[in-house]
């Protein structure tokens, strides 16, 4: 944007951060993803404050038992060391005022976070803050209230100037409902104008490729609830259908849309394609913060033209070491280590490479492959468990060449993403709407071997930054037949191209590594999406309004290089 304009004051909605691993108010990628945005905007120094919630007992710190599957333990963690701003604001939840005490963070680097809580002394409503994604629908409701309505209130409670505000996935869309409140009974405008006017004010990024994996909650539930916030069943239902769905009221109540990789745009485009007055959807693919991922020794090689082995090799004698600690499990240093680490879902496929024993037992049994797994499942998704019992199973057959590391979180995340060689990749196309752990890895020279899905359509090129199973996905093909495509193209490529370059061919794969990181660095780090949220998305608020269904198509926009001077 042009430095002589006022940058748009942005409070930025998401209903979990991943700042760090201490402050554990985030399940996965979405509130890792935020996270690093917020640390992107300190570093830049652009006007942004986050919104959130502070969750007394996490998403689970989750353990192996005896008998190899997960179970979930939720500590009550203490948060005495954030600052408590004195204000509280009030929502109505249930028939019922609930008081919400806001806290302030900024101690990770990054821009303000305010944490909205009811778990507090004295307080009868801390069931609504107690459990990240826990409970049942009425839960969901109470927490999205707290999020939208409340997140609004605390922005006024505090004296934050907003310009735009940014919904991060769904749940924060009620957030739009208390705007259009504000307008009718503050300004006496109609709803038809209220929504208007919230629409220039608004935008949306969606993450979830899958029409089905898109809250949508019953509108008797919403009112029982008290989520109408003054509004009808008509107006909400103009807004959300029926029943109310979280996602389509975000993109009628939004300026513009985005999803999170080019590829995830074309889907997303489609998935809404029938959504009338609905905000265009356009592209801006994720990134991660460098300085929090990339190992400060690979990052200073790369810079200064130095051998990235050294570091590389120390990052990966850190992480061998750290398996051997806590599972007793010896890794070999001299051999190729290959990292999987995702949510336990069946279509990201963590169990594709073991699938024919006959190609894989030998290089596992021979020393020429090792496997260090992790990730989490959620507490009531029965069928996660039975992914990582299933891994677990893998790693006490192959005791020192497979491996499952228990309880992920941001700091086994940041071993894993250094200390591997190789980071795999194999979801179901077009499931993947973005992936971030593989730009992570790649920032630190780990060679990505993926599945074209998501980010990596617009980063590593086969056999220079990383390799790719670039099969075909046929129209209309079994999930067996794509599974089978890419368990041939997975075993050609790691045999014949990954395994002989890495034993046979080390200054290959040391420049591979330079360009990874080379590739990596800024195009996929969340300065360069900070950079383009406010040049693409953000701007066009403040630009003359479009009419509905204007679907210009962004994804191939290039802008100007902006770097922030003290990063490469």
């Amino acid at each position: 944007m042009n430095s002589q304009q006022k940058m748009p004051r942005i409070a930025y909605f998401c209903m979990e951060y991943g700042l760090h691993e201490e402050l554990p108010v985030y399940a996965g990628g979405l509130g890792v993803l935020a996270g690093d945005y917020l640390k992107a905007a300190a570093d830049i120094g652009v006007p942004m404050v986050g919104i959130g919630i502070l969750w007394k007992q996490n998403y689970t710190e989750q353990f192996i038992g005896q008998d190899g599957r997960p179970y979930d333990v939720y500590p009550n963690y203490d948060y005495s060391y954030l600052k408590d701003t004195g204000v509280t604001i009030k929502v109505r939840v249930r028939g019922t005022d609930v008081t919400c005490k806001i806290h302030v963070t900024d101690r990770y680097g990054n821009a303000p976070l305010y944490l909205l809580d009811t778990n507090f002394p004295g307080s009868e409503h801390g069931w609504m803050t107690s459990k990240l994604y826990g409970g049942a629908a009425q839960d969901r409701i109470a927490a999205e209230i707290i999020l939208g309505i409340g997140g609004v209130r605390a922005l006024r409670a505090l004296g934050i100037e907003v310009d735009v505000y940014h919904f991060n996935e769904g749940h924060a869309t009620l957030a739009g409902i208390e705007l259009i409140r504000e307008k009718m009974t503050q300004r006496g405008m109609s709803f038809h104008q209220a929504w208007e006017e919230t629409r220039q004010q608004v935008v949306f990024t969606t993450h979830t490729p899958v029409a089905a994996g898109n809250e949508a909650h019953d509108h008797n539930l919403l009112q029982y609830m008290e989520a109408y916030n003054g509004l009808t069943f008509e107006q909400m239902d103009q807004l959300g259908g029926n029943p109310f769905n979280m996602t389509v009221a975000a993109l009628r109540l939004s300026r513009v849309a985005n999803a999170v990789s080019k590829l995830h745009g074309q889907t997303a485009r489609q998935m809404w394609k029938d959504v009338n007055r609905a905000a265009p959807i356009i592209s801006i693919t994720n990134g991660v913060h460098g300085p929090t991922w990339q190992d400060n020794a690979i990052r200073a090689a790369f810079v200064n033209g130095d051998d990235i082995m050294g570091p590389h090799r120390r990052a990966k004698e850190e992480l061998i070491h750290y398996i051997q600690q806590n599972t007793g499990n010896n890794f070999n240093p001299n051999a190729l280590l290959v990292g999987f680490a995702r949510r336990a879902a069946p279509y990201k496929r963590s169990d594709l490479i073991f699938r024919n024993p006959d190609v894989v037992e030998p290089l596992l049994r021979d020393g020429k492959l090792q496997l260090v797994f992790s990730g989490k499942a959620h507490p009531n998704d029965t069928l996660g468990k039975d992914i990582i019992a299933d891994l677990v199973k893998m790693d006490r057959v192959y005791r020192d060449n497979v491996v499952f590391l228990e309880n992920y979180n941001m700091e086994v995340a940041k071993m894993m993403v250094r200390g591997c060689d190789v980071w795999l990749n194999n979801p179901r196309r077009p499931l993947e709407a973005s992936g971030t752990s593989g730009m992570k890895a790649a920032m630190n020279g780990v060679l990505n071997l993926s599945v074209v899905d998501g980010w990596v359509a617009e980063g590593p090129q086969h056999g220079v930054s990383g390799w790719l199973l670039n099969t075909a996905v046929k129209e209309h093909a079994h999930e067996w037949q794509q599974d089978e495509e890419d368990l041939r193209a997975l075993y050609q490529v790691l045999c014949n191209e990954v395994i002989p370059t890495f034993y046979n061919n080390r200054q290959k794969w040391q420049e591979m590594m330079r360009a990874c990181i080379d590739m990596a660095h800024w195009q996929f780090s969340s300065h360069r999406m900070l950079k383009e949220y406010y040049d693409v998305l953000y701007s066009r608020v403040q630009a003359s309004p479009q009419p509905y269904g204007f679907m210009p198509d962004y994804t191939g926009v290039r802008h100007e290089v902006y770097q922030p001077h003290h990063l490469v």
